[in-house]
């Protein structure tokens, strides 16, 4: 069996083309090439993800990325079995270029389409690691404005455990480096002041720590911090990104544990972009360590969004039945889709 799928991803600022190859049996697919392009640079003179920049730049860079993904493989167009796409949620306009993209391809080709769930696309991303994971297990989904935690029985069974009631994860990241005066993308830039600074220096609150959801008021807290070092600041800014930083991994981690023992499962899978914080995986590393339950990751290449598990996750689906390609060739997006939309168990 050699049956392969490009994916297209195109949810937000970053254009993601990849191919897959369909594992044989129950063997995983495996990833044949990825090409990905972000929009960073882009995008940082106005301080965040401008839409309208972004499914710009999307048109420029997909068919290219195809090409190059294509290159890589050593395949011709033709090759190419079914074509997936990102089909929500994200930027309407953004992954409007993906899926029209997409579906132009696979009818010039004759092929079928699928429209993927872009979360799932991460949840299912550590399948694409040196070792990916066994069902089941915890998920802890750390990606943009979604920080969920669920149990996977497998492909489409998901059943979820907590999540956000405020800022998500990288959310908290990306506002408290704003009122840190730090540049866009806020995130990682927190994470990297971060390891110059004492975590131990502030003392911010653990939102909700005993609640069964995650994140809430921590910008606030911050803000506070903030306003009372004033002209202080800059000389303090390592110390309260460090301490930021702990608040919100010590929540990610505690909330985690917690799902283990309620669960009584042995394996957790983190994905996600947030999920490439150095000092969230130390601490979940050797918290689960100390447990005796294994941790899976995505490789750092693939925390942030990419075409790969876009083409993984459409592969993984079809290879158990669960979801069902045509040749209909229409397409709409949701740019609001809840992950129960697609989960039997989530909509219990």
């Amino acid at each position: 069996m050699n049956f392969l799928i490009l994916g297209v991803e195109s949810s937000c600022d970053e254009t993601g083309v990849a191919l897959v190859r369909q594992g044989k049996g129950a063997a995983l697919p495996v990833l044949l090439a990825h090409a990905l392009h972000s929009q960073i640079a882009m995008h940082q003179a106005y301080g965040g993800v401008v839409p309208e920049l972004a499914s710009r730049d999307h048109i420029r860079r997909v068919l290219p990325l195809a090409r190059a993904v294509l290159a890589e493989a050593a395949l011709p167009l033709n090759a190419v079995d079914l074509v997936a796409f990102t089909r929500g949620p994200g930027l309407a306009g953004a992954l409007l270029v993906g899926a029209g993209v997409a579906c132009a391809l696979a009818a010039a080709l004759n092929v079928p389409v699928l429209g993927i769930h872009h979360l799932e696309g991460h949840l299912l991303s550590p399948f694409l690691s040196a070792d990916p994971p066994e069902f089941p297990f915890v998920a802890l989904l750390v990606s943009g404005g979604h920080t969920q935690l669920m149990r996977v029985d497998g492909v489409g069974a998901y059943a979820l455990l907590g999540e956000t009631i405020d800022d998500a994860a990288g959310e908290a990241f990306d506002k408290s480096a704003k009122l840190m005066g730090l540049p866009y993308p806020g995130g990682p830039v927190l994470a990297q002041l971060a390891e110059q600074g004492d975590p131990a220096a502030f003392k911010l609150p653990r939102p909700l720590l005993h609640s069964g959801d995650l994140f809430a008021g921590l910008k606030t807290a911050v803000l506070t911090q903030a306003k009372k070092l004033g002209d202080a600041l800059p000389a303090h800014k390592a110390d309260l990104a460090a301490s930021t930083q702990a608040a919100i991994v010590e929540v990610l981690v505690k909330k985690s544990l917690k799902a283990l023992a309620q669960t009584g499962l042995r394996r957790l899978v983190v994905a996600g972009g947030v999920g490439a914080n150095r000092q969230l995986r130390a601490m979940l590393d050797a918290a689960c360590a100390e447990r005796g339950v294994r941790v899976h990751y995505p490789e750092l290449q693939l925390c942030t969004d990419n075409g790969a598990m876009i083409a993984m996750a459409a592969a993984m689906r079809v290879q158990v039945g669960v979801a069902f390609p045509d040749r209909r060739y229409e397409f709409d997006v949701r740019p609001r889709w809840p992950l129960q939309a697609i989960s039997p168990a989530l909509a219990a």
